[in-house]
């Protein structure tokens, strides 16, 4: 999903059990020029998130009958909501909590109780890159002696062609397009194996060492981030 165009309002989605914070938090983000929907029952929001088409969700993560988990799972398992970033609110602040939420593909997560200017900041922040990193039409992409051209479907590294599977592209034209930043494995799931139920996290760290291995020395450019995913970094 892309960003808006600049000066169209941001249409931002909040859910939360608890209706003074849906109150609190559409109070204060309509103030800064935000479309907001706020719903208090998580049963309720593939059907409100499809007809609102929200451009950010924020998502508790302590809610009964459906956590903000679970949300979250399905929303990077819907075809037209996979891409629409997402920011977890929880009471639950230890770093695994953090770690985990990053895992399913939350691209922030604040700790309840949280300052309201914190929150409106990360909300910025995330729709500043969003426009910045607005989809450009790119047939060569060239990163550290590594060239892949989509146009040709071709990969050399240093000049040297190099064969890779239609998976192994995928997945290195994602790291290349979007270097020097961390991409989760649910990140991964989502937007190379298009998230297909019977996909494991060690498919993917099968396909990294592959791909590590014929990028031969220009395999240290693809880095480990433990408990989170990889990330291709520009030397």
């Amino acid at each position: 999903m892309t960003p808006p165009p600049a000066g169209t309002p941001k249409r931002i989605l909040v859910v939360d059990d608890e209706s003074d914070v849906t109150e609190l938090l559409s109070f204060k983000l309509r103030r800064e020029g935000y479309v907001v929907e706020a719903i208090e029952n998580p049963l309720e929001i593939m059907g409100k998130a499809r007809e609102f088409n929200p451009d950010l969700f924020i998502l508790d993560i302590m809610m009964p009958e459906l956590d903000g988990l679970k949300v979250c799972r399905m929303i990077r398992a819907d075809r037209w909501l996979k891409a629409v970033p997402a920011i977890f609110l929880s009471a639950k602040g230890q770093i695994e909590d953090r770690i985990k939420g990053l895992e399913l593909g939350a691209d922030d997560y604040i700790a309840k109780p949280f300052e309201i200017k914190e929150l409106l900041l990360r909300v910025s922040s995330i729709f500043k890159r969003m426009q910045q990193e607005a989809p450009v039409e790119q047939d060569q992409i060239e990163v550290s002696g590594v060239v892949l051209d989509a146009s040709r479907y071709t990969v050399a590294v240093e000049g040297r062609p190099i064969e890779l599977t239609a998976t192994e592209f995928k997945l290195l034209r994602l790291l290349m397009e979007r270097k020097n930043r961390v991409q989760s494995r649910e990140n991964l799931l989502v937007n190379v194996w298009n998230y297909e139920t019977n996909t494991e996290t060690r498919t993917i760290d099968t396909h990294i060492r592959r791909l590590r291995e014929k990028l031969g020395d220009k395999a240290v450019l693809i880095e480990t981030v433990r408990g989170v995913g990889y990330r291709m970094n520009e030397s």
